[in-house]
């Protein structure tokens, strides 16, 4: 029966993490894409995947979290230690983290896996994760704000009046820029959210763990991508020219870059989805001055307050849930 729940919270985590958080990565690769099959964009997008995870167990022991799940080991963590131990016994609560996350994801809801997954199994960990995702989200708005306000009238203007379908040879670089930005970012986030997926399996997998999971989370990965991303897709589609090949490649750029940063602080986890909006919601607001000639205009305040409020109302879901059950299990 445990590995039977220890299983299950794996295909569930898998599932919910990859639908909820995939398109923080590849939404403005699959906007842009979508004239392309489905089954291209996946096998593009689980190739990089299989290479992270065999290239993280390999360079790592075993250990396909990067160091998140394990903690650093000059604070006295490692395999023996780990900062995030599997519980023992492993009860069914457990499994409920990534079920409510499946649920809220049909609802279009950016709410954070690290919070609502991670928090459940090391509670005192909450203030660290916390404290590092907020700043990630300051940093990306400012870093969004600066760079947008330098580049919007030179390059996002251009790009909303130039028909790039008009000149072939351009278009073909471009496609190929995307997909290299794409594929560094989406091994970005890979390093940091394998986390919230492989916290229900050993710090250290054995061969067929690695390759039974990895065929899992490829397989799912397929689903997400047949379904064009499902209703998170949706806060992508919102936000000015991400259709654009050449916008949605600057954007991964970026991202890409921050997330790159803030792996190499520490080995803390943080939350990607609060990176993410806090860079969306930093190009909104300087395209809005740039181009609007505007300081701020309400529409673009109230979209970038409503996604706020979301993975906010994520945060609180997430810290009410672990405290919940962390109440019942003293019954």
């Amino acid at each position: 029966m445990t590995q039977f729940l220890i299983y299950l919270g794996f295909a569930l985590a898998a599932y919910s993490v990859v639908a909820n958080d995939v398109i923080q990565t590849l939404g403005t690769f699959l906007t842009s894409n979508k004239k392309r099959p489905w089954w291209v964009l996946w096998i593009f997008a689980g190739s990089i995947m299989g290479i992270v995870l065999v290239y993280g167990w390999f360079v790592n022991g075993g250990d396909v979290s990067f160091s998140r799940l394990i903690g650093d080991a000059k604070d006295g963590y490692g395999f023996d230690n780990p900062k995030y131990p599997v519980p023992n016994p492993f009860e069914w609560w457990y499994v409920l983290p990534p079920l409510v996350l499946l649920i809220i994801t049909r609802f279009g809801i950016p709410v954070s896996t690290t919070f609502l997954v991670l928090t459940f199994f090391a509670p005192k960990n909450l203030g660290d994760m916390l404290v590092k995702s907020l700043v990630g989200y300051a940093v990306a708005f400012a870093a969004a704000v600066i760079f947008y306000l330098i580049i919007a009238k030179l390059f996002e203007k251009h790009f909303m009046e130039d028909d790039l379908h008009k000149s072939p040879k351009k278009k073909l670089w471009w496609t190929i820029a995307q997909w290299c930005a794409t594929a560094f970012l989406w091994s970005q986030w890979l390093m940091q959210d394998f986390a919230n997926i492989y916290v229900y399996l050993p710090r250290q997998l054995s061969v067929t763990e690695l390759l039974v999971s990895m065929g899992v989370l490829i397989g799912l990965l397929g689903y997400i991508f047949y379904q064009r991303g499902g209703a998170i897709q949706k806060i992508v589609k919102s936000k000015r020219n991400t259709s654009d090949i050449r916008s949605a490649t600057i954007i991964d750029l970026l991202f890409g870059i921050i997330l790159y940063y803030f792996k190499e602080v520490n080995s803390i986890p943080m939350s990607t989805t609060w990176v993410f909006l806090g860079l969306l919601a930093g190009r909104e607001y300087a395209l809005n001055i740039r181009l609007d000639k505007e300081k701020f205009s309400k529409k673009v305040h109230r979209v970038v307050m409503f996604d706020l409020g979301k993975v906010t109302l994520g945060l609180l879901v997430s810290v009410g849930l672990v405290a919940a059950i962390h109440y019942l299990k003293a019954f």
